[in-house]
């Protein structure tokens, strides 16, 4: 069961974390791997006419961004299953979505943003003496990307 960190148009339109700051207050005080899943419960009301994405609103892209400059490695504890991952990756990372093939990342943009994410949470990882390379290796994968072990003795 995934803990949801539940938005309103407001706290989007504001850049207000606090919501984010609430959720995670826990994780922060003790850093672990064996956290309940994290998804996002977002109310955002859009015009029934318009056909774009969540992703593809600049308040709530912009956010998003703003959520992950406080907690790169986020990620981590996303509820993947539930397509968390992919979804926190597409207010991210610039994307085409297709009804046939769903959200089409732009490559570039996103190997950059998968090696970012590789960087930064390593690092957090090892700050807080947590064992979660396989976590990130997984996450990676995740994302179409399949890292060698000796990117990993480089850091």
């Amino acid at each position: 069961m995934s803990d949801a960190i539940h938005l309103t148009a407001d706290h989007l339109s504001r850049l207000n974390l606090a919501p984010a700051h609430a959720a995670l207050a826990k994780l922060l005080a003790q850093p672990t791997l064996e956290q309940p899943a994290l998804c996002f419960d977002i109310e955002f009301p859009q015009d029934p006419t318009d056909p774009r994405e969540l992703s593809e609103i600049p308040e709530v892209r912009l956010w998003f961004i703003r959520l992950d400059s406080h907690y790169p490695w986020l990620p981590l504890y996303l509820d993947w299953e539930a397509g968390e991952l992919a979804r926190y990756t597409a207010m991210l990372v610039p994307h085409q979505f297709s009804p046939v093939d769903g959200i089409r990342y732009n490559p570039e943009a996103l190997e950059i943003y998968v090696m970012a994410k590789v960087f930064s949470v390593h690092h957090w990882l090892r700050v807080n003496d947590l064992d979660g390379l396989n976590r990130l290796k997984q996450m990676t994968q995740m994302l179409g990307y399949e890292l060698d072990d000796g990117l990993f003795g480089l850091l």
